[in-house]
């Protein structure tokens, strides 16, 4: 097998109405989630997305990094950059218990504002850490519950979004 074919991504044109086909929801939404990542470089040109496919970003950052790490993790890492407007996209799409708990997790940022920067984010955490890790770790755990369901919620925003999205 030819190793630079093997780990080459698909060169496959983005078609939204076959994404949206697959009966793997959550295949769905990551597929969504890495055309999102390759056309913002990772989420470092978000400005490059419409607001439709911001939210849909937000919120797969989100759940990858608390997944992977929980609230310090999200935090330490540039999805933590865009806090509140993941608690934003979160009301957007209808988790609201979600957003709670995110909001819940930034308010122990002082005035519960996280900083862009991440030298200033990571100067604030190494501040707050002692203190926030306990209640990140409460947020980590109310996280875990998934009282709402992400997958279908943002499966019904892309869907009410579609053109956003092609």
């Amino acid at each position: 097998m030819d190793l630079l074919r093997f780990f080459r991504k698909s060169t496959k044109p983005f078609v939204l109405e076959d994404v949206l086909s697959n009966s793997d929801n959550e295949k769905v939404v990551m597929d969504i989630d890495d055309r999102l990542n390759r056309l913002s470089n990772n989420g470092d040109d978000v400005d490059v997305l419409n607001d439709a496919q911001k939210v849909a970003l937000f919120i797969g950052n989100l759940e990858r990094e608390i997944n992977n790490g929980g609230f310090s993790q999200f935090y330490w890492n540039s999805s933590g950059e865009y806090a509140q407007e993941t608690v934003i996209s979160l009301q957007q799409i209808g988790a609201r218990t979600t957003a709670k708990i995110v909001q819940t997790a930034n308010n122990e940022f002082p005035g519960g504002e996280v900083a862009r920067s991440k030298e200033a984010r990571i100067a604030i955490i190494n501040g707050i850490e002692e203190q926030a890790e306990r209640v990140w770790a409460q947020c980590d755990e109310k996280y875990y519950s998934y009282e709402d369901d992400l997958t279908k919620l943002l499966l019904q925003f892309i869907h009410d979004n579609k053109g956003s999205f092609e």
